[in-house]
């Protein structure tokens, strides 16, 4: 079977003031322990899964480039070391421009890392001190420009939309810039405000200033409309790529393939089971320190809510859903199982029936958490 390898560093030199995913900033005393504890992981996982072949591998975070280069490829021997990697295996890591360098970048594509995902979120130096980011406009461009330099031919922007005081002409700019360095991947989201940040804290003090809901509906139409038009196809709803640049790892959350995590806070789907490790570092260190496992859940949804989520991960896709693969994944026929559903949704021209395939309608892009909350079990 061929699988996905997810690898979590949960480090950043800097937290984003919108951001919600498991990391932490001012633990470097604890990046050389997380790389043994992360390696020892690694290879007990590489024993388990000895007969099953890794063709994607992605290392995300917080801000993997925040180790040291040495680090780095001390992960990457592990992997190799520990599993069988597929030839034409697709190999990405995220980066901050700010973390990295001619030198670090030579070195991981030495290492046979492929694929390079900067976050950079905006060109404009003002709106990137706003949210928190420890880099300026020019470095983005020139880690771009020394990633090309290193080898790397497949290389991600991320842009945001949304942003506190962001106009329509920023986003432009910035979407401008992008395809003028002639990368191959963008990832456009709009910002959400989630619990537990520092923009939800502003917000509930009436300090965050969020571009009304028009100026946010034009950034959504011109992201969906501009970057079709310059070559980069959108794939997903909020990805778009040049042909044949897609990212294989993240098709496989989408299309319900199985991938293994490792890491602190890191996922795996296997055998229709979803696991968990422990978020807390320096527990997930001190558990593999002590021989112990440093899973926190195991769970095999049940039949109702793993439906559920086969459709819309496959409906988040352009590609959309095949009833037939779902048929054969399943027990139950879909047509019987979510007929009403699919007459309701086609009415408020969410969806396209066509055959086998259904898909979401531009409309339904635009508004994809009505259609999916329409499969959830009640």
């Amino acid at each position: 079977m061929k699988m996905g390898l997810y690898i979590h560093i949960p480090f950043c030199q800097q937290k984003c003031l919108y951001c919600d995913f498991p990391s932490e900033a001012n633990l470097t005393h604890l990046y050389q322990p997380y790389v043994a504890a992360l390696c020892q992981e690694i290879s007990g996982k590489g024993g388990v899964l000895s007969g099953d072949v890794i063709d994607t591998i992605y290392i995300g975070g917080g801000t993997p480039t925040v180790l040291a280069t040495d680090s780095l490829r001390k992960i990457l021997e592990c992997v190799h070391s520990s599993f069988i990697i597929d030839k034409n295996a697709e190999i990405s890591i995220e980066a901050n421009p700010g973390t990295v360098d001619q030198n670090k970048l030579r070195a991981l594509r030495a290492s046979g890392v492929n694929r390079i995902s900067f976050g950079v979120q905006s060109f404009s130096d003002e709106l990137l001190q706003s949210i928190g980011r420890i880099h300026c406009g020019q470095e983005a461009m020139q880690a771009i420009q020394e990633a090309q330099n290193a080898g790397f031919e497949n290389i991600n922007i991320d842009l945001m939309y949304g942003l506190p005081g962001q106009s329509l002409l920023d986003l432009e700019a910035s979407v401008r810039q992008a395809i003028k360095l002639n990368v191959t991947h963008i990832s456009a989201y709009g910002l959400k405000v989630e619990e537990g940040t520092p923009f939800a804290a502003m917000q509930k003090r009436g300090k965050l200033m969020l571009p009304d809901e028009e100026i946010d509906e034009d950034m959504y139409q011109y992201t969906t409309e501009f970057l079709p038009r310059s070559g980069f196809m959108r794939y997903e709803i909020s990805n778009f790529a040049k042909v044949g640049f897609e990212c294989r790892h993240n098709l496989k959350y989408w299309q319900y393939q199985p991938y293994v995590g490792v890491g602190a806070a890191a996922h795996s789907f296997l055998y229709k089971e979803r696991v968990s490790n422990v978020s807390d570092v320096s527990q997930y260190i001190t558990c593999l320190s002590m021989g112990k496992s440093p899973i926190k859940d195991r769970e095999t949804p049940a039949i109702e809510v793993a439906m559920a989520e086969y459709v819309f991960l496959a409906l988040r896709t352009v590609q959309g859903l095949s009833m037939n693969e779902f048929d054969e994944y399943f027990p139950y026929n879909f047509m019987e199982q979510y007929q009403d559903v699919l007459e309701k949704l086609t009415r408020q021209k969410l969806i396209v029936v066509e055959e086998n395939q259904i898909y979401l309608t531009t409309i339904g892009m635009k508004y994809g958490n009505v259609v999916f909350r329409a499969f959830l079990p009640e």
